[in-house]
């Protein structure tokens, strides 16, 4: 089964899954366990991490189900057992789900997400709930320093040629623009999520013409209400003066060349040269728009250098995010038949029991410190972790993309000005553990 493009088939899963239900079942252990999903400590080059991909996991609870094929499959090739057969073939997510919201800011230890359900269950949707929170935070984040270090510039996710997978190019488009980009070139990703959709044109067609003018025209006539050429495929300032030529013979149709793209060269340099070009023929509404192996760090340079460039195309770097291809995250037992559990694995130790995060903030609503608390406290500061899911069923419908988006917006502007940069803060974002919190797993490790 397909939902919103994502595969939801429960055997997309690993195999010691399965294996661990049937020695829970096996034992009878079907009391309530409490997991949670975090990040254990952010890539060196991040100051934040958003979170993204709750979507993608209700609907993969909603629709969990073992089909006969699947369950024929198991016996057949794997010998299941008739009490693992059994169960699957009723199980049903009937748990209950907190979570931050999507676009929500959050930090390492800190749960992004708690599933409370029959232990079985809850081991069986590790390995996917994992899978889609974990690719959609690392790309969210990796385009929220993007939007960062590019303000006001338009962004479009170009990156799904290079992604690792057809699932990973439509949910970097997905998550990208959660974080704030304008759009994609992914087209199933406006069907699916009604992201906006841009595209200019490919080398390609210019190639194919004997004359580059000649395509220009072409383009520009076959889509009159969005002409953006793409002027490097030969010389690029050559091809800004072939768009002056064209742009004087498509305004006898009433036709206007919108933008060029660049797609290659040093972008800073090939821009002004452009720039000049064009505005020394009257040509100033039309934009630069700028491509090529793009990521934070050079939006940052030339956004400092005064580019006139007036939006961006970022693909591989952010949709593979290369400086950070992977996030250390978990999902751990947490309390079990109502009482908390701590792994003290070293380098891997957990903080016990099912909990909470407080933010606090200034009075001009910069975010200022988190308290990570044991779910039954209250502190100081906003509770970030809310109710999603109670027995499998949404308590109410979730925001749409474009609230998330928003929600994300707001959340980068109350960043403190020092985790905005694209360089790591001298000083991380602070967050502590509750007294009560601390002293619980003080008495679980003197308990053993």
């Amino acid at each position: 089964m397909v939902t919103d493009g994502v595969p939801v088939n429960p055997l997309l899963t690993d195999y010691y899954q399965l294996t661990m239900m049937d020695a829970y079942l096996q034992r009878g252990m079907m009391d309530t366990a409490v997991f949670e999903f975090f990040v254990r400590k952010l890539p060196e080059s991040r100051n934040f991490l958003i979170a993204a991909g709750l979507a993608q996991v209700l609907e993969f609870l909603e629709q969990l189900r073992f089909s006969e094929d699947a369950l024929q499959w198991l016996n057949r090739h794997h010998h299941a057992s008739p009490v693992l057969t059994e169960y699957l073939s009723q199980l049903r997510f009937e748990g209950d789900v907190d979570a931050l919201p999507e676009g929500t800011v959050f930090f390492s230890d800190e749960p992004v997400l708690r599933i409370s359900a029959p232990l079985p269950v809850a081991q069986l949707v590790e390995s996917r709930v994992m899978n889609l929170l974990h690719f959609q935070c690392m790309i969210a984040s990796k385009a929220a320093r993007m939007v960062l270090a590019a303000p006001g510039k338009r962004l479009v996710d170009f990156g799904l040629r290079r992604a690792h997978g057809a699932e990973a190019g439509l949910l970097a488009a997905r998550a990208s623009y959660l974080a704030g980009f304008d759009g994609t070139a992914t087209v199933l990703a406006g069907h699916d999520f009604g992201i906006p959709l841009y595209g200019t044109m490919a080398h390609s067609f210019v190639l194919a013409h004997d004359d580059e003018r000649m395509a220009f025209e072409n383009f520009a006539k076959i889509h009159p209400d969005n002409t953006v050429l793409l002027i490097d495929t030969y010389d690029t300032q050559r091809g800004a003066r072939h768009v002056i030529e064209v742009a004087e013979r498509l305004h006898a149709h009433g036709i206007r060349i919108r933008g060029v793209r660049i797609d290659s060269g040093d972008l800073d340099t090939a821009s002004r040269e452009v720039r000049a070009i064009l505005d020394a023929a009257g040509l100033q509404s039309v934009t630069i728009f700028a491509s090529g192996n793009l990521d934070e760090s050079r939006l940052a340079a030339l956004q400092q250098a005064g580019a006139p460039i007036d939006g961006y195309g970022v693909g591989t770097r952010m949709d593979v995010s290369d400086d950070a291809p992977y996030l250390e995250c978990a999902y751990k037992l947490q309390a079990y038949a109502g009482q908390p559990r701590r792994k003290r694995s070293e380098g891997k130790a957990t903080w016990p029991g099912s909990k909470q995060i407080y933010r606090r903030y200034r009075a001009d609503g910069q975010m200022i410190g988190d308290c990570i608390t044991l779910s039954t406290e209250e502190a100081d500061g906003e509770p970030l972790l809310r109710p999603v899911m109670r027995g499998g069923r949404r308590i109410k419908p979730q925001p749409n993309l474009a609230e998330a988006r928003e929600h994300a917006r707001h959340e980068l502007a109350r960043l403190p000005a020092a985790l905005r940069e694209s360089t790591p803060a001298t000083a991380p974002y602070p967050v502590t553990l509750s007294s009560e919190l601390r002293a619980l797993a003080r008495r679980l490790d003197a308990a053993d």
